[in-house]
């Protein structure tokens, strides 16, 4: 063997053994090696997948390969949920969650995944409020306006819910003001907001992209936000924290998870990322146009706010018998 040779040979034994050593860095360094798979549980067009395309197509400008969204609308999220909870955990397949990802497995024993078992949280992208809007016919100015027509009226107030998280909102606030107002479900945010218009339901929880351009118009009045800062657009409305409700939250969220045991530098490298995405002027000033709040932290971070998100609802669902029998 030559010189030359041995020395090679040598060089090779050494990067292999330094492979062996570190392999969470050298992985990390080399990933993506493939195009990343990013399942949004719901159809295009959503407030889900915007958030989704706006991280992609950041990362597409510093990644040597891109994150494909693929669409699995179905089962109220748990189609596309379930799909990666399936996927190989080698973080080539993630997942954009959102409230149903906690919620769900509470509301239908079948679902077939758990959030907290099945899931490595990565980061928390953004949140969007709720705003509670009423029809302006209906005789209140405020939450406490509100609070107190129903309750000297039980039962007789309706409320309208598009989903799950919407739903929940309101049974929330039932809870915790002591009230007692009635369901009307319906398929989508468009018709259930356009029998509030029309004045055939009384009030809604809903987000804040879908509401306030009624708000703006005068054709809904708002009331309070259902986040605990005051959402940026309506700056004015006071939250339902601040009234009276401590720690109220039921704000739509949106966060990166990949199946459980995906590698540890894989999660490191994607929450850096998106953490340097979602600190960028132009991203948070499109969060900011469509009454978004920038998340961002640590995976732990992300893990404590689902794990308090599965508390809170489960709690809400069992104590009012809501779950599917």
């Amino acid at each position: 063997m030559t010189f030359k040779a041995t020395v090679r040979g040598w060089a090779r034994t050494g990067v292999l053994l330094l492979m062996a050593a570190t392999p969470g860095i050298v992985f990390a360094q080399v990933y993506p090696a493939k195009p990343v798979r990013l399942v949004v549980p719901f159809a295009p067009g959503g407030t889900t997948d915007i958030f989704s395309r706006l991280v992609t197509e950041r990362l597409a400008e510093s990644w040597p390969q891109p994150m494909l969204i693929d669409n699995r609308p179905g089962a109220a999220s748990n189609l596309g949920t379930e799909l990666v909870a399936r996927s190989p955990a080698d973080g080539y397949t993630l997942l954009m969650a959102s409230p149903g990802f906690a919620i769900n497995p509470s509301l239908d024993p079948k679902t077939g995944f758990d959030p907290l078992k099945d899931f490595a949280p990565i980061v928390f992208v953004a949140l969007t409020p709720l705003v509670v809007v009423v029809h302006p016919s209906l005789p209140v100015k405020s939450l406490a306006d509100l609070v107190q027509l129903a309750k000297a009226h039980p039962g007789k107030l309706n409320f309208a819910s598009a989903g799950s998280s919407t739903h929940l909102a309101a049974e929330l606030l039932k809870a915790r003001a002591k009230i007692d107002m009635m369901h009307v479900p319906y398929k989508g945010t468009a018709p259930a907001t356009a029998d509030l218009l029309g004045g055939h339901v009384h009030l809604m929880l809903d987000n804040i992209q879908a509401v306030l351009p009624h708000v703006r118009s005068g054709r809904l009045r708002p009331l309070a936000a259902t986040s605990l800062k005051r959402p940026e657009q309506l700056a004015e409305l006071p939250t339902v924290a601040e009234l009276g409700y401590p720690g109220f939250q039921a704000a739509s969220w949106f966060g990166l998870v990949a199946p459980d045991d995906a590698p540890a530098a894989v999660i490191d490298k994607l929450n850096r990322d998106v953490n340097a995405i979602l600190a960028r002027a132009d991203v948070r000033s499109r969060m900011s146009a469509i009454g978004a709040q920038p998340g961002g932290g640590s995976p732990a971070d992300f893990r404590r706010f689902i794990e308090a998100e599965v508390v809170k609802w489960r709690d809400l669902i069992r104590q009012n018998r809501l779950a599917a029998n």
